[in-house]
């Protein structure tokens, strides 16, 4: 595999600059202090509220932990990209032939800023994206409704929105997750690379079937 590539980035928002820094390995998360924003609310639950779990992610192979930081070296946002839990579905294509938009969260009170935005670029950046199927998973129990003012189907058209700019397509899916409740989505995005018979199974793969 190709070596990681670090990138880093400084972005403006409306309430002052972040660093954003992708490929970031544990020894350089376990350096930033994460944000208490990041918990337990009435009604959400921050899909990582410790960041020992962005450094277990971040030591997997191919991995990219893209994390924003502020001036005070306070994780303020996080995107992961890994490949899929080996019991998952997704995984039966093969190792490295599917990776996951496990994340993409930002604080509350950086929101509206372009974040989620510019993590999702930095997280697809990555050497090996047109040789593979990178997806992502919306299950509308992990949105933070309260906190974006949203309903679930317009939660739902932020993320269409947020994803298709960078070549995701929404798909159709079997997959009992997914299927439970029907603002949930599935979208991927398929490599320029990726062979005709990958495209193939990977369609198959949608309906828990093979060719």
């Amino acid at each position: 595999m190709t070596e990681k590539l670090p990138r880093r980035k400084i972005w403006a928002t409306p309430n002052g600059q972040l660093r954003l820094c992708a490929f970031c390995t544990p020894e350089q998360i376990r350096a930033y202090t994460f944000s208490p924003r990041f918990g337990t609310y009435a009604r959400f639950k921050s899909l990582y509220t410790r960041r020992e779990s962005l450094e277990e992610k971040a030591a997997q192979p191919g991995a990219n932990v893209v994390l924003a930081l502020n001036a005070a070296d306070h994780i303020v946002g996080f995107g992961v990209l890994a490949e899929p839990d080996p019991d998952e579905r997704w995984a039966q294509l093969g190792a490295g032939v599917m990776m996951e938009v496990k994340a993409i969260e930002v604080s509350r009170n950086w929101r509206a800023g372009g974040v989620a935005k510019q993590l999702l670029e930095m997280m697809l950046e990555h050497p090996r994206r047109e040789e593979m199927i990178v997806y992502m998973v919306g299950y509308s129990w992990t949105w933070d409704l309260d906190g974006s003012g949203y309903s679930a189907q317009q939660y739902r058209r932020l993320l269409i929105r947020l994803f298709e700019p960078f070549g995701f397509k929404e798909y159709q899916t079997n997959e009992p997750n997914v299927c439970l409740k029907p603002e949930n989505l599935f979208m991927a995005r398929v490599g320029r690379r990726v062979s005709k018979e990958i495209r193939n199974r990977f369609k198959w793969l949608l309906f828990g079937m093979s060719p």
